[in-house]
């Protein structure tokens, strides 16, 4: 389970001003200096790293890369719902272990869980789905192929 997993489970870590608009500079770019956000936050650049410090510690927050799938050439991207019969967490720890499953999210309603995918073409998609409905458990399928991408994942800002 990642940390950020790992945080919706636990108490909720209480912020102030000053942390949520730390988080809010890495938000605009990871790779922003201690330094510079200190200047916006008002903070010397030891008390941001203390603090970004304490943040990822904590599970807070991470700060990761993104890449772009199609730089990457994985040009098919979909979302595959799936209904399972049984335990939903052991398929989804199936699931997990797909290099091709990028995001999953176990739900409540008429699917069970949702897999973002990633692959380098349609055959390969084609593949990974017999490979999902193979899975003991897994009761059906339903696939949303992404056409075009209007607005991407947005980073998540202070509530």
């Amino acid at each position: 389970m990642n940390p950020l997993s790992r945080a919706v489970a636990a108490k909720p870590v209480p912020l102030d001003d000053v942390s949520r608009a730390i988080i809010e500079q890495l938000q605009q770019d990871g790779r922003r200096s201690y330094a510079e956000i200190g200047k916006v936050v008002g903070l010397s650049e030891a008390a941001v790293r203390q603090r970004v410090q304490k943040l990822t510690d904590s599970g807070v927050m991470q700060v990761i890369a993104v890449t772009d799938p199609m730089q990457l050439g994985l040009i098919r991207q979909a979302l595959v719902g799936i209904r399972v019969r049984g335990d939903t967490t052991r398929v989804a720890e199936l699931l997990s272990a797909m290099d091709a499953v990028d995001r999953l999210v176990l739900t409540a309603g008429s699917l069970d869980i949702l897999a973002e995918v990633i692959c380098a073409s349609d055959d390969d998609l084609v593949d990974l789905l017999k490979q999902i409905r193979n899975i003991e458990g897994v009761k059906s399928t339903e696939t949303f192929v992404y056409l075009r991408i209007e607005k991407p994942q947005r980073r998540r800002r202070r509530g």
